[in-house]
């Protein structure tokens, strides 16, 4: 199965090398380089599944992870946080606010794809 993916994040090179391992399994995916972006593009197309990265300018990962979560048209995307941060309490807070998993940066491509098989529980849609 090929997803629509949401890639967010600020840093233009983690989200380009995101999105990209992502293409090669197969999937489209469209990057927000921040907040402000991410939410334009969610008026567009809803996508399957998002990839999120937490530290961002302004408003931060977790801000937008609640966000999605209180949209009843985003509420139940699967939300997967790709961060730097390696410590359970940010591992909690990700998951406090509404993301089915966590990955630690820098995320190769077999930890995206297990993160994107553990979050989708069944199939959205064929290319």
């Amino acid at each position: 199965m090929f997803y629509n993916i949401l890639v967010i994040d600020d840093d233009r090179k983690t989200a380009s090398y995101m999105a990209d391992m992502l293409r090669l399994s197969g999937h489209t995916v469209t990057v927000a380089l921040g907040p402000r972006s991410a939410l334009y593009n969610l008026k567009q197309v809803i996508p399957d599944v998002v990839f999120l990265d937490l530290n961002m300018p302004g408003v931060d990962g977790f801000e937008v992870c609640r966000y999605l979560r209180r949209d009843p048209a985003t509420a139940s995307i699967p939300i997967v946080i790709v961060s730097a941060n390696s410590e359970q309490g940010y591992k909690d807070a990700a998951s406090a606010a509404g993301a089915n998993a966590y990955l630690v940066k820098p995320a190769m491509i077999e930890d995206l794809t297990n993160a994107l098989i553990q979050v989708v529980k069944m199939p959205i849609r064929s290319k």
